[in-house]
């Protein structure tokens, strides 16, 4: 089906229908948005990861109470760069500064230069499709954990530790044992091989 002629409006009706072809539709019309804004923030390539599937997991959440379809692009760029800063929020508030590592401030190397692809082969809507299925297949502790990560405005490591009965040093191998399953998934390693790294939520 040719969707080349086809309002945001349309495509995020049908979406929100559970259209499959129109929610493909909207994933390749705006990822290049997505990832145009994401790479400004020169975040590390999983960190950039993280925060597309983040994008795409609060627009499923959202789309039936979307009213303006035509404002999807200011929505879109405004929880990317949102999603962005929280990441470097977290990143700084886990790694403690050394004033005399001299390393410190040198440049990443793991940085995604702005032309580069996240996984090469699939679209955008592949890697929607691929994570929602091994999503559905974790242990419900580990779904509860990865929305509690996701949750807007975050949450502290405290609040989700009491939230979930659990302490809060378990939350980061738990958070690291969940991610580990769904690289493992079969829709997910069937697809894109061993080893490849495909997060939900930002590092702690």
């Amino acid at each position: 089906m040719d969707l080349d002629g086809s309002s945001v409006a349309d495509l995020v009706r049908r979406a929100a229908e559970g259209d499959q072809v129109a929610w493909n539709g909207l994933v390749e019309r705006f990822s290049p948005l997505v990832l145009s804004v994401a790479h400004r923030f020169r975040l590390a390539r999983a960190d950039v990861e993280d925060v597309v599937q983040t994008l795409w997991l609060r627009l499923v959440e959202h789309l039936a109470d979307i009213r303006e379809p035509e404002a999807l692009p200011g929505w879109i760029v405004t929880t990317v760069r949102h999603e962005c800063l929280r990441t470097l929020r977290l990143r700084r508030r886990s790694q403690p500064f050394d004033p005399l590592d001299a390393t410190a401030e040198r440049e990443d190397p793991d940085v995604v230069p702005v032309d580069t692809e996240v996984v090469d082969g699939l679209t955008e809507a592949d890697r929607h499709e691929m994570l929602l299925r091994a999503f559905a297949d974790l242990p419900s502790a580990h779904r509860e954990l990865l929305l509690l990560l996701l949750h807007d405005p975050p949450l502290s490591y405290v609040e989700i530790g009491r939230r979930l009965g659990i302490p809060v040093g378990s939350i980061g191998p738990t958070r690291s044992r969940a991610l580990r399953r769904l690289r493992e998934h079969p829709a997910i390693a069937g697809a894109i091989g061993e080893g490849a790294d495909v997060r939900v939520a930002p590092s702690p």
